[in-house]
C-alpha cells in the first residue's frame, strides 16, 4: 500500500479540521456570560460534535485495523515517534470524549447531538466530577493542540526538507 485510501484521507482531514474547530469554539465559549445569545447554542455544538468525532474516532480505529496504512517513512526514531505521537492522539483524543461526557452529564442530562440522538447520562459518579473532568479537558485539549501542531510540522519537514512522501499519502498525490 503506497497511500492512504480515500475513507482515511476524508476521516483524517475532517478530524484534523474538527479538532482545531472544537478547541476554537471551546476556547472562544469559556468566557460567554450568561447573556449571550451563545450561551446555549455554542456548547450544544461542541457537545453534538463531539460527539460525532467520538464516533468518527471510533470508525477510524476500527477502519485503519480493517484495511492497513501505508509503510511510515524516515529513520527508526523518526517512525517509533510518529507510531508514538498516533498513538498519544488516540489516546488524548479519548480522554477528551470521556472528560466531555463526564462534564455534560454530571447533572443526570443526555447530551443532544443536533437534536438527530440522544446519548444517555450516567449521571454524577462521583463528587467534583465536572469540575474534575472540567480541568481534564482544558488540559488535555491543549496538549492534544499541541502534539496536532507536531504532527503537522512533522509531515512539513518531510515534504519540503526529506522530500518523501509522508504528505502525499495523505493528500493522494504520489509522486
Amino acid at each position: 500500500m503506497n497511500s492512504y485510501n480515500l475513507t482515511s484521507r476524508v476521516i483524517h482531514w475532517c478530524s484534523a479540521i474538527a479538532v482545531v474547530s472544537m478547541f476554537a469554539l471551546g476556547w472562544w465559549m469559556v468566557d460567554l456570560d450568561y447573556y449571550s445569545q451563545w450561551y446555549q447554542t455554542a456548547p450544544f455544538i461542541h457537545k453534538s460534535i463531539g460527539i460525532i468525532l467520538a464516533l468518527v474516532t471510533l470508525f477510524r480505529i476500527i477502519w485503519k485495523r480493517y484495511k492497513g496504512a501505508p509503510k511510515l517513512e524516515g529513520n527508526t526514531f523518526e517512525v517509533k515517534a510518529a507510531k508514538s505521537a498516533h498513538h498519544l492522539m488516540y489516546l488524548l483524543l479519548f480522554v477528551l470524549f470521556v472528560s466531555g461526557y463526564l462534564i455534560s452529564t454530571e447533572d443526570g442530562r443526555a447530551i443532544s447531538v443536533f437534536d438527530w440522538f440522544y446519548v444517555p447520562a450516567l449521571g454524577k459518579l462521583f463528587e467534583g466530577q465536572a469540575d474534575l473532568a472540567g480541568e481534564v479537558h482544558y488540559y488535555v485539549a491543549y496538549a492534544l493542540i499541541g502534539l496536532a501542531i507536531i504532527h503537522a510540522l512533522a509531515a512539513l519537514k518531510h515534504h519540503f526538507i526529506d522530500k518523501d512522501n509522508t504528505l502525499r499519502k495523505m493528500t493522494g498525490g504520489l509522486k
